[in-house]
């Protein structure tokens, strides 16, 4: 069982080395989330840590999920928009379950977390992007998403080969 809450800046600061962990074993075990190898713990620590001022802002909202007192086993980030023009739109980013937790459920319930809190913001309509033929990419076809287009050779995995990459919007609330 596990439990998924919204970090507070207070607590992201406190899981800045489990969010390390965790992305760390997202592209060691081939995720393409922005990052190749070789992909240190460190480097991993130093991209969170840059976001946590977005997190103090409130631009930027991260959910844990966390089983029973153990470590991170899954986050999803959600991207606010700040231009006036755009406040009603915002982006699922990092949507990332550790390898060992996989396949529970866990990448659907942080992603509805994430929704259900977009939606009470007022948000309408979500944006994300990720590999095409991965396993999120059918994670978000059998979650309500469309796609509205894939680019070729859009971005290297972590081994370096490129991948194409496939855009979805959902609008909820």
């Amino acid at each position: 069982m596990y439990s998924i809450s919204r970090l507070s800046a207070e607590a992201f600061e406190e899981q800045l080395p489990d969010l390390a962990g965790l992305l760390a074993d997202s592209v060691d075990g081939g995720a393409s989330v922005g990052f190749v190898k070789p992909f240190e713990h460190e480097e991993a620590e130093r991209w969170w840590r840059d976001r946590a001022d977005a997190v103090a802002a409130g631009t930027l909202a991260v959910w844990t999920a966390r089983e029973d007192g153990g470590a991170v086993a899954g986050t999803v980030s959600l991207g606010l928009e700040e231009k006036p023009n755009a406040a009603h739109r915002a982006e699922i980013r990092k949507l990332l379950v550790r390898r060992e937790s996989r396949g529970a459920g866990l990448g659907r319930a942080l992603l509805a977390a994430a929704e259900q809190s977009a939606a009470r913001a007022g948000v309408t309509l979500l944006m994300l992007d990720t590999a095409t033929a991965s396993t999120a990419d059918h994670l978000y076809r059998n979650t309500g998403w469309s796609c509205y287009g894939v680019v070729p050779d859009y971005a290297a995995d972590p081994d370096g080969v490129l991948e194409d990459c496939s855009f979805y919007y959902k609008r909820i609330g």
